[in-house]
């Protein structure tokens, strides 16, 4: 199957990936109600199409934390992600340092910091958790300084891991010992290209960030164990002074759905926060971000940077969320799927795909420039 869209490559990931990881990294919380509101506010959002005007030079480009960016875009932090592909952050990193847009590094990936160091040549950012234990806290945050991460995605949505169905029914979680090993590995086996290009030839198998505090433990039920164990249910706004007093760069507090939350984030003075319901995984119901990000930029807009993720397919999909206010959006299910379903290059085709998407919005809308693009290419 040939790719035409980014939601191709969810079928053909579906096809390559082991029952249990296509789960995991396609599901959501509970009945997964905020998931499916993510893309249909999404789409429901109209776009005014306007003619007879001189669109015949576009600019994309924008401007982050003192870096350019070739188009707002930036790949989300996916825990797992390297799984999907050999070494799989590895070649997503690539490909977005090839597109000139960011990469998030999340703190549960398969890859360490230092590896996709070695493995790019451009900074790129580090997602992290707040975990009870704060010397592995500052272990990692130095890691991410000496690998010049340029920008510090602080994920504060998670104080305690949401509930997701679907990784119970597949045998990711709830089926530990020797019964779970084998159901897994069983999957594995009928995805014989994954088997072959991730199961044996992607080794390493561990989660490269947390390896040294699972003490030689490698398996999935250790991960979930550690995450269950580790993530602290006691994180308040007074532990962004701990984060800040080991990180002088750039702090994105993600994971922010409210309007008082997101003012909160301005009085203590972040740089910049993404308005995001963590993909629908973890509080199910909860608003759609196309429905919360507007109140939330009437609320701070001139007082922080705003960024958006969920539900994003396309590239009318990134314009969408612009003209709602965030001045660059993420992608997340839509970079793994393609990771998935063709390493590097599909990743880099999702970006090309991604980009001339947005050129044909804002040429039909009259905006030729991303900072023409606002709520006025709207329908109200």
């Amino acid at each position: 199957m040939k790719a035409a869209a980014a939601s191709d490559y969810r079928r053909i990931a579906q096809r390559r990936l082991p029952h249990f990881l296509f789960e995991y990294i396609d599901g959501g919380a509970y009945a997964e109600v905020t998931l499916r509101r993510n893309v249909a506010d999404l789409e429901a959002i109209a776009l005014r199409q306007r003619v007879l005007r001189d669109v015949s030079r576009l600019d994309l480009s924008t401007e982050l934390f003192g870096q350019k960016l070739a188009f707002p875009v930036a790949l989300a932090p996916i825990g797992l992600a390297g799984l999907t592909a050999r070494r799989g952050e590895v070649q997503a990193a690539r490909a977005a340092e090839a597109a000139g847009i960011p990469f998030t590094l999340s703190t549960v990936s398969a890859c360490a910091i230092d590896e996709v160091a070695r493995g790019t040549t451009r900074p790129f950012w580090f997602q992290l958790y707040m975990i009870r234990d704060r010397a592995f806290m500052r272990d990692l945050i130095a890691k991410a300084r000496e690998a010049r991460c340029s920008a510090l995605v602080f994920t504060v949505d998670m104080p305690v891991p949401g509930t997701r169905y679907r990784d119970y029914r597949s045998g990711l979680a709830g089926a530990a010992g020797p019964l779970g090993k084998l159901r897994r590995l069983m999957q594995g086996m009928a995805r014989p290209g994954w088997a072959w290009d991730v199961g044996i030839h992607g080794r390493p198998h561990h989660l490269g960030n947390v390896a040294p505090v699972l003490a030689g433990k490698s398996g999935i039920e250790d991960f979930l164990a550690w995450v269950g164990s580790n993530f602290d249910p006691g994180i308040s706004w007074t532990d962004l002074d701990f984060v800040r007093s080991l990180w002088d760069g750039p702090i994105i507090l993600k994971g922010i759905l409210d309007p008082e939350d997101a003012r909160e984030a301005a009085r203590n003075g972040v740089d910049a926060i993404i308005v995001s319901n963590h993909g629908g995984r973890q509080l199910d119901g909860v608003l759609s971000t196309a429905r919360a990000l507007p109140p939330i930029a009437d609320a701070v807009g001139d007082d922080l940077i705003l960024l958006a993720d969920g539900g994003v397919r396309s590239g009318l999909d990134v314009v969408r969320l612009l003209a709602l206010g965030a001045r660059t959006v993420l992608l997340g299910r839509a970079w793994v799927y393609a990771l998935a379903g063709g390493g590097q290059a599909g990743v880099a085709h999702v970006l090309r795909l991604i980009e001339a998407e947005m050129r044909v919005a804002m040429s039909l809308t009259g905006a030729t420039s991303v900072g023409e693009i606002d709520g006025s290419i709207l329908v109200e």
